[in-house]
């Protein structure tokens, strides 16, 4: 196959996510099937001398384990051995792990609080259980963003206020024409990490602030940094995060509802006796993917639009579309991005348009303005 090397390492990252994803549901689904959640339910009870909340808690511990022992070589070869065979990462082996670590203990942290509250609503209200889960899973997606920057991002991340004074008041004066009053603006340490470059405006009102990569400052012109601030300043202009929280919503909406269906069906079967029985858990968590799956094309088509007005923003804003080109020119080169992937690949896999089409509209913008 006659491919470059940025096509090969996306081919081969899908190849594995897709896999990855199929190896999942095949665990979950099995577990139902053959009684083996049911098992670890009783497992998890008998040493929870049956107290149902502490069952609850076991069994998930119990059964993320498992999954996370069928996950972990694929989450190796994706973080790093890929990541090494294509030069990309700089991470120590002893990081990576304490990276992976502190990611596990948090996800089994929010799946066990997550099916505390599930199992405790379906109790409550048997009937409509799945519209106020959707309704606090919102809430909670509105409280992580708020609080991510200064709880979840540091924990794996360290940050530093910009020490270049110039480029940070004029970052600054670049929010408040778009709006957006920030706390200041941070250096994000990733070169420990990674040779990858990336910037974001994070957090929601009081937490919101800047983050520049250190290898975005490395290897970037200040006005290419600026244009692409500009960019990320566009999703607040546009209110696109609080889109994407409504739309998630309503997904997991449709997924709650769909898993409950699935649950009053499988109550009575491989030893599950009720909604809110533990081993019906996987069927939620198959619900979710299986409405994220059916859905990704649809949600990746909002999503490019939504980028592709994003970079119109940042043209309008910073009048500066040679340095759009060549930032998203140095990007794709540092960040190894597929050019021209086919179209069936970025209706599929794509949430931003193709580096070509990106760098292409942005022509298209110049020349208008001067004609």
């Amino acid at each position: 196959m006659n491919e470059d090397k940025a096509a090969r390492y996306h081919r081969l990252r899908r190849r594995a996510s897709v896999f990855g994803t199929l190896a999942g549901a095949a665990l979950l689904l099995l577990l139902v099937v053959s009684g083996g959640s049911s098992f670890a339910r009783d497992l998890a009870s008998s040493v929870a001398s049956n107290s149902y909340p502490l069952t609850v808690l076991l069994y998930v511990v119990l059964v993320f384990l498992g999954a996370e022992i069928v996950q972990l070589p694929l989450a190796y070869y994706l973080g790093v051995t890929l990541e090494r065979r294509y030069g990309l990462s700089t991470q120590t082996l002893a990081s990576w792990w304490g990276d992976h670590i502190k990611g596990l203990a948090i996800g089994l942290a929010f799946t066990a609080l997550g099916a505390l509250m599930v199992s405790g609503l379906i109790r409550w209200s048997p009937e409509r259980w799945w519209m106020v889960a959707a309704l606090v899973f919102a809430a909670v997606m509105i409280v992580l963003a708020q609080l991510a920057p200064v709880l979840l991002l540091p924990i794996f991340y360290d940050f530093k206020p910009l020490d270049r004074p110039a480029l940070r008041d004029r970052l600054i004066a670049l929010a408040n024409r778009a709006g957006a009053e920030v706390l200041g603006v941070f250096e994000w340490r990733l070169g420990d990490r990674t040779r990858k470059a990336n910037a974001a405006l994070t957090g929601i009102g009081r937490t919101r602030r800047i983050l520049v990569s250190d290898t975005l400052l490395a290897e970037h012109s200040d006005d290419e940094i600026e244009v692409i601030l500009a960019h990320e300043l566009a999703h607040h202009v546009h209110r696109d995060i609080w889109a994407g929280i409504a739309l998630e919503t309503g997904l997991m909406a449709l997924a709650f509802f769909l898993a409950d269906q699935a649950l009053v069906w499988a109550t009575g079967r491989s030893g599950i006796v009720g909604s809110r029985d533990p081993p019906g858990l996987p069927i939620l968590v198959l619900a979710g993917g299986a409405v994220s799956l059916a859905l990704m094309p649809m949600a990746n088509a909002l999503s490019r639009a939504h980028e592709r007005r994003a970079d119109r923003y940042a043209l309008d804003l910073t009048r500066n579309a040679p340095a759009f080109m060549t930032a998203m020119k140095r990007l794709g080169a540092q960040n190894l991005a597929e050019e021209r992937p086919s179209r069936l690949v970025e209706v599929l896999f794509y949430t931003h348009p193709p580096l070509n089409a990106r760098i292409d509209a942005a022509a298209r913008w110049d020349a208008a303005r001067r004609t």
